[in-house]
């Protein structure tokens, strides 16, 4: 249930910091931000850093920046990147 929860959390502020047109609804937000848990944890984890250790601020913010590195690749590929 705390995945679900971070995912929402983390997905929403990414959707609130990168600028344009995002893709879907809750279900869409609540999934960037869970595989954006993942890959921020992995982007942590290669500069020695912890990942998502639990329901904590940390683990937001590590949750947040994947979301965010994902929503800038999707620009990235669907040609969208607002200038």
């Amino acid at each position: 249930m705390s995945w679900i929860v971070i995912g929402l959390i983390a997905g929403l502020l990414a959707k609130l910091l990168v600028p344009g047109d995002d893709p879907g609804g809750i279900i869409v937000t609540i999934i960037i931000g869970m595989v954006g848990a993942v890959l921020g944890g992995l982007v942590v984890g290669l500069f020695g850093g912890a990942g998502v250790t639990g329901f904590n601020v940390w683990s937001v913010l590590v949750a947040t920046l994947g979301a965010i590195i994902l929503l800038v690749l999707y620009k990235l590929v669907a040609g969208r990147m607002a200038s």
